[in-house]
């Protein structure tokens, strides 16, 4: 499974690349609203910082909008991938958008259905949220399964981005259900590194290193 950040921190996105994991970024307005700088100047660093897809969602709600502004983020860097919400205009947008060869990511799917329109369309990516649908009492991975089996029935060319991905077992949940892509926040990157055991271990290796090393040097004293 190929694993995103989800961010737009230029701190978290360096710190996430250099542990060499890192295959991809999505961004979002309200991502991008907590950083201080130019959004588009943003985004051309993160594209310099990760080689790979960075997704780069619209703001406005029309098709036609959506398309304008999709064409304008799409020439901003060859990395870059389109954005848009599930929505009837979005579909409409990816439907333009991706006739003219840009890659679309289809954001806030929260059903089967919509994946499976969106694929038809031609996104490149869909994204079913699986926190939001926890939140209201609803699996989101029952989601993530779903929409992983209908996609391999058909010879679409479209990846499962498991989004909203919030602790570790959603990450585990998601490769095993065979997710593409899992995109997350860096505390959630790094707490899967997290173990106990390698903590203790670590130290006792350690610690008898350091009093092998003292026996060694009382014994080469005498």
């Amino acid at each position: 499974m190929k694993i995103f950040l989800d961010t737009a921190s230029l701190k978290e996105i360096r710190e996430g690349a250099s542990l060499g994991v890192v295959d991809g970024v999505t961004t979002n307005p309200s991502l991008l609203a907590k950083e201080s700088g130019d959004p588009e100047e943003i985004l051309l660093e993160i594209c310099k910082t990760v080689d790979g897809p960075i997704s780069a969602e619209v703001v406005a709600t029309d098709a036609e909008g959506m398309v304008r502004e999709g064409r304008h983020w799409a020439a901003v860097h060859p990395n870059i991938v389109v954005k848009c919400p599930c929505t009837v205009d979005g579909l409409k947008a990816t439907k333009i958008l991706t006739a003219d060869g840009h890659r679309v990511n289809m954001t806030l799917i929260f059903s089967p259905t919509q994946a499976l329109l969106s694929a038809k369309a031609g996104a490149r990516f869909v994204s079913p949220f699986v926190g939001r649908l926890d939140d209201i009492a609803t699996p989101g991975m029952d989601l993530v399964r779903d929409i992983v089996e209908i996609f391999g029935n058909y010879d679409f060319d479209c990846e499962v981005l498991a989004a909203s991905l919030r602790h570790p077992m959603h990450v585990v949940e998601a490769a095993r259900m065979g997710a593409h892509i899992g995109t997350m926040p860096m505390g959630v990157l790094a707490s899967l590194l997290k173990h106990p055991l390698t903590d203790i271990g670590l130290k006792r290796f350690l610690d008898d290193w350091e009093k092998a090393k003292k026996e060694a040097g009382a014994k080469a004293g005498r």
